[in-house]
């Protein structure tokens, strides 16, 4: 080889990375990015408490629990929640999008990283529970995600991941039928962007899959006995809708025809609504143990402190 000849230097190897999935946080609601942080706050104040109790009854948030990664931490609005109820536990925020991650609080005990949620930049071994809330429903391929949280748990750490299932979402009274086709029609486009708004039923076999231990399930719920018919808006309200419109799936009439449905039924002062939700979690395994001893009795959680959010 001539000593002239040139000679490319080496290139860091770079994952490829994975596909962006369903959630698009300018798209997902009317407002753009700002109405998506509105309904982000308005969705973690409806149900952080019911949330909450499912994770203490997991036993996710065990005495000896210093370290939780929050993989998707949007906005930080369940982030700031889980740090006024637990004090002492340090919050490594993890997001991808650096827009909706400039607004989680920071202090002494959060940490925020910019971080696709397959490789995050924390050591192995480093967290004693990892949180996905409402990520695995957007992600196209969810056991990469798994497999990385089953990297950053210490062994007897504990996975919570909190979801929602199509089929089982709740119950209202009154409802309508006859907008039965416009929430297919939500369901449709995020299958067809690499979503899955039926992943709850899958959530303890993916879990296992992935090589947690210990798995089970709890579901939560959030109705009216508690909290306002307004407090239910980001769910039930039409603003989902308004951006299947730019896309040409729906129409100005169908968003309209929501509207009005919802507007009849927040002036019914009998409404009654029940939204549910799913938690499931597992355990990381110690691999210098024997598997059949790897489950892990759930212990009593941490005592909360009561924060700005408590009841």
């Amino acid at each position: 080889m001539s000593p002239d000849t040139y000679v490319p230097a080496a290139q860091p190897y770079v994952r490829p990375r994975p596909k962006p999935g369903s959630y698009d946080p300018a798209h997902t609601t009317a407002g753009g990015l700002h109405g998506e942080l509105a309904r982000l706050e308005a969705q973690a104040a409806l149900s952080f408490d019911e949330e909450l109790d499912a994770l203490r009854s997991l036993g996710v948030l065990r005495p000896d629990a210093r370290v939780l990664v929050e993989l998707g931490a949007g906005s930080g609005a369940v982030t700031q929640r889980l740090r006024a109820a637990y004090p002492g536990l340090r919050v490594e925020a993890v997001d991808h999008d650096p827009a909706l991650a400039a607004h989680i609080p920071r202090d002494a005990k959060t940490a925020v990283t910019i971080s696709d949620a397959t490789r995050v930049p924390l050591p192995d071994r480093s967290a004693d529970a990892v949180l996905l809330r409402y990520v695995l429903q957007h992600v196209p391929d969810p056991a990469p995600v798994l497999a990385e949280a089953l990297r950053l748990l210490r062994p007897g750490g504990r996975i919570a991941v909190t979801e929602v299932d199509a089929g089982c979402w709740g119950m209202a009274d009154p409802i309508y039928p006859e907008l039965a086709y416009l929430h297919a029609a939500l369901g449709e486009a995020q299958r067809r962007a690499g979503g899955d708004r039926d992943i709850g039923r899958r959530l303890t076999r993916m879990l296992r899959a992935a090589g947690f231990a210990d798995v089970a399930m709890r579901p939560f719920a959030a109705t009216t006995d508690r909290h306002p018919v307004e407090a239910f808006a980001a769910h039930l309200g039409p603003q989902r809708l308004e951006p299947l419109v730019a896309s040409g799936v729906l129409t100005l009439r169908d968003v309209a025809l929501a509207a009005d449905r919802w507007n009849r039924f927040r002036a019914d002062p009998d409404a009654w609504v029940m939204l549910l939700g799913f938690t499931a979690a597992g355990t990381a395994p110690d691999p210098s143990r024997d598997p059949s001893e790897n489950t892990v009795n759930t212990l009593p959680d941490i005592p909360p402190t009561k924060g700005p959010d408590a009841p």
